[in-house]
């Protein structure tokens, strides 16, 4: 009869240690579910854009790329994935000389001084006053 009480009692240990485990794990499902809820229900900041902001260029590569594509589906008009075509045009870029590459390199930085230039303007006419910034007023938010 010892026999069957120390068994009864190692059961219900057994039992009570299994069920504690079970128990934290699902705490440490709480925790982290809720932390992932928390992280869903934030508020994010949506910056407001400008519709008369000046879109920055593009790179060199993306000059290139567009003559690139050009030249690999004449050669190659049986290839159709862009994933296939962006590949390509990438061991291309990495293999081309400097010399090779300067007349994209010039094409971007002509560009680039065209942003500049129309950024500087931009910000001029927002600071006189010209652009105004919409302000968006809700009865929602009160």
């Amino acid at each position: 009869m010892a026999k069957k009480a120390s068994a009864k009692s190692q059961n219900s240990a057994s039992t009570s240690a299994s069920t504690k485990c079970q128990m934290v794990k699902s705490s440490e499902k709480v925790k982290a579910t809720s932390g992932k809820k928390l992280k869903a229900t934030s508020k994010k900041k949506i910056a407001k854009i400008d519709a008369n902001k000046p879109k920055k260029p593009p790179t060199a590569f993306f000059y290139f790329l567009e003559d690139f594509r050009k030249e690999f589906q004449e050669q190659n008009p049986d290839v159709r994935s862009m994933r296939d075509i962006g590949k390509a045009c990438g061991e291309k870029w990495k293999t081309m000389t400097y010399e090779e590459k300067v007349h994209y390199y010039d094409i971007a930085t002509e560009k680039r001084r065209e942003f500049d230039r129309a950024t500087a303007d931009f910000n001029k006419k927002k600071e006189s006053g010209e652009y105004q910034e919409y302000e968006e007023d809700s009865d929602f938010d009160e």
